[in-house]
């Protein structure tokens, strides 16, 4: 393994490739769910529990199958990451002008750039269970349009303020755009904080961030998604000291810091596959995780435990694929960074294409566990083209051929999202912020 000795500090190009191979892994955890709905405790089990041994189950290659959480935390630190970057910049430069400026039109934006999209797709979604008549397995559409915008637009207030206290954190008319308020949240924490500590030394900004992320986590109910952001933001002010310092050199020794880095990526796949678990007991009884899960502090919080696994899981592979060049390379490539580019596009769309298209799609071809087509009148269809749905779990003929279509219409649509909706969502934000900017006085 050939340790990377380069410090530049836009070295981060990686983490959009990462951002797209995790929305890849969201999109086929949630169609492997949608389709193997009777199999759900195995898939979020770990391999052995309750003397069951499939394939998927096993540690690593579960992240391929059931991967979908460990992806939303990457998402969590990297946006950490990535929102710190060019404030850690300034803030070590000491640009307190340019810091205020910066995080002022940062701060304005978001809101809208995480919203907007979703108002559009979901807007766009529910039109057409009205237009078209759709079926759709788990949505109970109102008996018009007019009564539809009515719950709608309620709805979608309530989820676009993120302090809202919510009965459900999921939106019903698309239940996988949860971690937008998350995503918002957690935004507004980096930003306070790294204008808390601007003035700050940076041992004391180390300090503090590593205070906050262990806050998060064991200190507070619900606060495990702003450890997630604050990891981000330490992981960050960790590479602009190695660059300042050279102390990116220290990995320059191997076979150690190989060995290291190795053991790091090995951890963060096998912590990255947690169970899926209510509770710290029912993880203990996981093959495999017992002494893990005592290793974790016993605290009251109201979120299901495999976050407290998948902070350092994230946090581990981000810090050694960005040290190891032929990983880093990897997600450099062209195709991961096109994923990237429309990773928001895949998050928004995904689940709608998967509502509407895979239960006419699994009926064609005589799947069993599926909800009804997407409208009546292809009923007819039922088992037009059979194909087995025999083979390894997750990995059957006939659930297998349906992602072809299903993909490839995900990604032309996400293309389409990204180019017709985000980017028009990101340019309205900088306009609507530029509209209010004052007038500097000429004296």
């Amino acid at each position: 393994m050939r340790i990377d000795l380069r410090a530049p500090e836009d070295h981060i190009k990686f983490l959009d490739g990462l951002r797209g191979a995790g929305a890849v892994l969201v999109y086929w955890h949630h169609q492997q769910h949608w389709a193997h709905r009777p199999a759900l405790a195995i898939y979020e089990l770990a391999f052995g529990f309750h003397s069951r041994y499939h394939f998927i189950t096993l540690p690593g290659v579960r992240i391929l199958f059931n991967g979908g959480h460990y992806a939303a935390a990457v998402f969590f630190v990297i946006s950490g990451y990535v929102l710190s970057t060019r404030p850690l910049d300034l803030i070590t430069s000491q640009r307190q002008g340019a810091l205020a400026a910066y995080l002022s039109g940062a701060l304005f934006r978001r809101w809208t750039r995480l919203y907007l999209p979703l108002i559009a797709t979901t807007f766009l979604y529910m039109t057409l269970w009205h237009v078209f008549g759709l079926q759709i397995r788990g949505a109970y559409p109102q008996d018009s349009w007019s009564q539809e915008l009515r719950v709608w637009s309620r709805e979608v207030k309530e989820f676009g303020f993120p302090f809202a206290r919510l009965e459900s954190p999921y939106l019903s008319y698309n239940s996988h755009l949860w971690s937008i308020p998350v995503e918002f949240k957690g935004s507004l924490v980096i930003y306070a904080v790294l204008l808390a500590l601007s003035r700050s030394s940076r041992r004391a900004r180390i300090s503090c961030q590593l205070f906050l992320m262990l806050y998060f986590m064991y200190a507070v109910q619900d606060g495990w998604y702003l450890a997630l952001f604050m990891s981000g933001m330490l992981l960050r002010e960790i590479d602009v000291l190695e660059n300042e310092t050279h102390l990116y050199t220290i990995w320059n020794r191997p076979p150690t810091t190989a060995y290291i880095l190795s053991a790091a990526l090995c951890c963060s796949l096998y912590l990255g596959g947690v169970p899926h678990c209510p509770d710290m007991d029912c993880v203990q009884i996981n093959p495999g995780w017992k002494l893990l899960s005592r290793l974790v502090p016993r605290v009251e919080v109201a979120y299901d435990p495999k976050w407290h696994f998948l902070l350092p899981a994230a946090t581990l592979l981000i810090f050694s694929v960005r040290r190891v060049p032929r990983l880093r390379s990897i997600f450099e490539h062209r195709s991961f960074q096109w994923l990237g580019r429309i990773s928001f596009g895949i998050y928004l769309i995904h689940g709608p294409v998967m509502f509407v298209f895979a239960d006419t799609l699994y009926m064609i071809v005589g799947w069993r566990d599926r909800g009804p087509p997407l409208h009546p009148s292809l009923n007819g269809l039922a088992n037009f083209f059979p194909l087995p749905s025999s083979g390894p779990l997750g990995l059957e003929i006939g659930f297998i051929v349906p992602q072809i279509i299903l993909g490839c219409l995900t990604l032309g649509l996400a293309e389409l999202v990204t180019r017709a909706v985000i980017r028009p969502s990101v340019e309205f934000a900088s306009w609507l912020y530029l509209q209010t900017l004052a007038t500097e006085k000429v004296e």
